[in-house]
């Protein structure tokens, strides 16, 4: 059986390479809302942002943070990544850029989502226990097949990690 994961991501530039992420079942994720329902759930403001954010949290083990050229500096998706580790979900990167959109057209590799996260009293950076990976390749065939051979591994690699901090 899959992991139950919670996929975070920036929606209008990537849901495209999200949705073939989220269609390798690989690992099991929460619904992907439609732009139209996403757009009902901002119009209640950052409450129910919130609220949306955290009821999709609950019962994931891992955030997989699919990282496109604007994902990182992302407001909600900085929560995502706070409110799961705080909450002892396992968090990892994911690098899709390369992974084509609709248009068949890449995107450009964005900063990392961790930079700036600290943890526990150490203070030492997230990123010693959230992974970013990266796919070796630009073909998006080839690194659909990487991600697909290797999400359910680095799931499981995250969620160790968490649980040996």
């Amino acid at each position: 059986m899959a992991r139950k994961c919670f996929y975070s991501f920036h929606y209008k530039p990537d849901n495209w390479r999200v949705a073939q992420v989220k269609n390798m079942g690989a690992v099991e994720g929460q619904p992907i809302v439609s732009g139209n329902t996403w757009e009902e759930v901002k119009k209640g403001g950052d409450a129910a942002i919130q609220k949306w954010i955290d009821s999709n949290l609950h019962g994931r083990s891992c955030v997989i943070v699919l990282v496109g050229a604007t994902t990182a500096n992302r407001r909600w998706v900085k929560y995502e990544i706070k409110k799961g580790w705080d909450d002892g979900m396992g968090v990892l990167g994911v690098r899709i850029h390369n992974l084509l959109d609709r248009e068949q057209r890449r995107s450009v590799a964005g900063p990392g989502p961790f930079a700036g996260f600290t943890v526990g009293t150490s203070k030492k950076p997230l990123s010693t226990w959230a992974k970013l990976y990266d796919p070796p390749y630009t073909d998006s065939q080839k690194v659909y097949g990487y991600i697909a051979d290797n999400l359910e591994s680095w799931v499981g690699t995250a969620i160790k990690l968490r649980n040996s901090v």
